[in-house]
């Protein structure tokens, strides 16, 4: 029944434990989820830094290119107003040219006429005409000299005219190159003009990028942030969930636990009273006591015919170690009041024995296999040596370890083996107590009075001195010879 009960309450922790460990791995699962989150929000911030310095150094590049083209610019006005003052000169230097051409042409036209006056005078006659006409030497010699005079300043006229006519063109041209050479000049600044904008239009455009860049970033960095306080939000509530989940299946398991140990007492209880009840051969419920008394031929539930001083003798032993022997919730010991004095162990008896057992190489070895385990924890229903065992999960495993097979509970193993008196205990062998009306403890004999079993939660694998009289004694030694 016990088995039962910690079957049912292990199941009930065990679908608590399924439960709880869903909510925890998906808490683990958000937890990592937030972490690679988290990793591409310092990412995205990363990436928003960057783009951040590459904008400000684009418009560093823009605002020098601006201050390039503010200068061109100017150059190319400067460059403007130079052709426009060339344009000017030029056109003074054509008035100019022409006011000498005019001049020269008009100094031509005098002296062409003063010739074709000479010409019509008849020529070199006219000349000796004016000679011979003057009145005398003086007027002579003044005449030639008028005459040579004009000659002389007709031809100085004429090459005065004719070298600035020179002159004004050779400005003129001068003047023509220098405004073609600030005319180069200005279309070599206005390509630059044009290059400088297009180099500040491509940044301006890249830098527009950049913001639509920055902004997008922004944004997955706002769904980033606001998926961690969801995720954290998430863990929190599972948390909070589980934390609820575990102290509800707490709480169930020790009410299932407290359920199903009521029902085992109940039914302990309920079986006790039925190994109590006798019938006769009619099968009517008579007092095993009266029957005793009697002598009377009693029958158990079964129709097995029992002997009614034996029930009544074990009612009697279980009442009155009720009253003397005190027991844990496992039905251990707990009270030294009840104690087995050793001296009435035949310990002469038992140390023959062991003598006998040791030198056969049986039950030193399988004490001193058991005992290694002292200390070790008592686990209701457990099995292992290390992990933690009950009574008679303590005595079957180190029987196992020796190739020798027990039944699990205490009271079937009592049913098994050869029954020895206490006066002939030896090492190894198994001794049963009662718990109740029913075999429910099993301790194994180390030689000279001293015990080792697995005494209770509280107590856990102990090598101690044996403490009450067993119901029963086994021996299984002498049916399977140990060699280990």
């Amino acid at each position: 029944m016990k088995k039962r009960i910690v079957c049912l309450t292990l199941a009930l922790m065990m679908t608590a434990t399924q439960v709880v460990s869903v909510s925890a791995s998906r808490e683990d699962e958000l937890r990592e989820e937030q972490a690679a989150t988290s990793a591409q929000l310092d990412a995205t911030y990363a990436q928003i830094d960057q783009l951040y310095s590459a904008k400000q150094q684009l418009q560093d590049e823009i605002n020098s290119l601006d201050a390039n083209l503010v200068n061109v610019m100017v150059s190319i006005q400067t460059l403007e107003g130079d052709i426009s003052n060339k344009e000017a000169d030029i056109q003074q230097t054509q008035a100019d040219l022409q006011k000498a051409q005019n001049a020269k042409d008009k100094q031509y036209a005098a002296m062409k006429q003063r010739i074709q006056y000479l010409y019509e005078k008849g020529g070199n006659e006219a000349w000796f005409q004016m000679m011979m006409s003057a009145d005398n030497l003086s007027d002579l010699l003044t005449k030639a000299e008028y005459t040579q005079k004009m000659y002389d300043y007709d031809r100085q006229s004429l090459e005065k005219y004719a070298n600035t006519i020179t002159q004004v063109t050779n400005l003129g041209n001068q003047y023509q190159q220098e405004k073609a050479e600030l005319e180069g000049m200005k279309q070599e600044y206005e390509a630059q003009s044009v290059d400088l904008q297009n180099q500040i239009d491509t940044k301006k455009a890249n830098s527009a990028d950049c913001d639509n860049e920055i902004a997008y970033a922004q944004e997955m960095a706002n769904e980033y942030a606001n998926l961690i306080q969801e995720q954290q939000a998430e863990i929190e509530q599972l948390e909070a969930e589980r934390i609820a989940a575990e102290e509800e299946a707490r709480r169930q398991a020790e009410a299932e636990a407290a359920a199903a140990a009521a029902a085992a007492e109940e039914e302990a209880a309920q079986q006790e009273q039925e190994d109590q009840t006798v019938y006769d051969e009619d099968g009517n419920e008579v007092d095993a006591s009266e029957a005793a008394e009697n002598g009377d031929t009693v029958y158990d539930e079964d129709g097995n015919e029992v002997d009614p001083s034996q029930t009544t003798t074990e009612t009697t032993t279980e009442d009155s170690g009720s009253s003397d022997v005190e027991y844990d919730e496992y039905g251990n010991v707990i009270d030294s009041d009840n104690t087995v004095d050793p001296d009435t162990v035949d310990t002469s008896s038992s140390s023959s024995s062991s003598s006998s057992s040791s030198s056969s190489g049986s039950g030193s070895s399988i004490v001193d296999y058991a005992t290694q385990f002292v200390g070790n924890p008592y686990v209701w229903g457990g099995t292992s040596l290390t992990d933690g065992c009950d009574c008679s999960g303590f005595v079957q495993q180190i029987y196992a370890h020796y190739g020798i097979t027990l039944p699990r509970c205490s009271a079937d193993q009592s049913l098994t083996g050869t029954q020895v008196s206490v006066n002939e205990l030896q090492p190894g062998d198994l001794l049963y107590f009662y718990r109740g009306s029913r075999i429910g403890h099993v301790e194994m004999y180390a030689g000279n009075g001293m015990v080792v079993h697995a005494k209770g939660s509280k107590y856990g694998i102990v090598y101690e001195q044996l403490h009450e009289k067993p119901a029963v004694c086994r021996r299984y030694l002498e049916e399977n010879k140990i060699e280990k």
